[in-house]
């Protein structure tokens, strides 16, 4: 073996040492193993679940604001095609101008956040932190047109990030 080769080969060593150093030390310093546990959090605040649910898991209310009959109907039936648990399709009196309106409680943060990619990210939300089920009422306004496809679902969720609790909430704690 040459000068070169050994020399090489005891460079190479020395920066494996370096980085597993540099590894280890920085799991161990690591300030942020407790993030968004809820720890730190008042006693009275409600625990949001942030977690990202699949679409067979959502329940949700589809209620129609608009003058437009049948339009929850519509809607409910797309929902189900697409996995969705849809409880009940109803109509309310008060009418909404938006795309729609998404008003769930702590156990239905993610399931909000997935339902917002299917409108594009244009629904308003109404947190209730007084709410106890898991439910979401999708409340379409007037300014609906069609719920997004599963691409543009995708990139919506994407562009939309992740779910964070409402103000006022703390997320659950994350099972490692």
């Amino acid at each position: 073996m040459s000068f070169a080769r050994v020399r090489a080969l005891v460079v190479v060593g020395v920066l494996a040492v370096v980085a597993l150093v540099f590894v280890v030390m920085a799991l161990v310093r690591d300030t942020q193993g407790s993030a968004g546990a809820g720890e730190g959090c008042p006693d009275d605040w409600p625990r949001a679940d942030v977690t990202l649910r699949d679409h067979k898991d959502v329940k949700i209310n589809v209620v129609n604001g608009t003058d437009r009959p049948g339009l929850a109907a519509d809607v409910g039936g797309d929902f189900r095609n697409r996995d969705f648990q849809v409880q009940k399709e109803v109509s309310q009196k008060k009418k909404i101008d938006d795309v729609a309106v998404l008003r769930y409680g702590p156990k239905g943060v993610g399931s909000a956040h997935l339902l917002r990619a299917y409108f594009l990210g244009d629904a308003e939300l109404e947190y209730n932190a007084k709410r106890e089920d898991d439910i979401v009422d999708v409340v379409l306004g007037s300014s609906f047109q069609q719920l997004a496809t599963t691409t543009e679902v995708n990139q919506s969720l994407g562009d939309l990030g992740a779910p964070v609790a409402p103000p006022g909430s703390c997320p659950l704690p994350v099972d490692n």
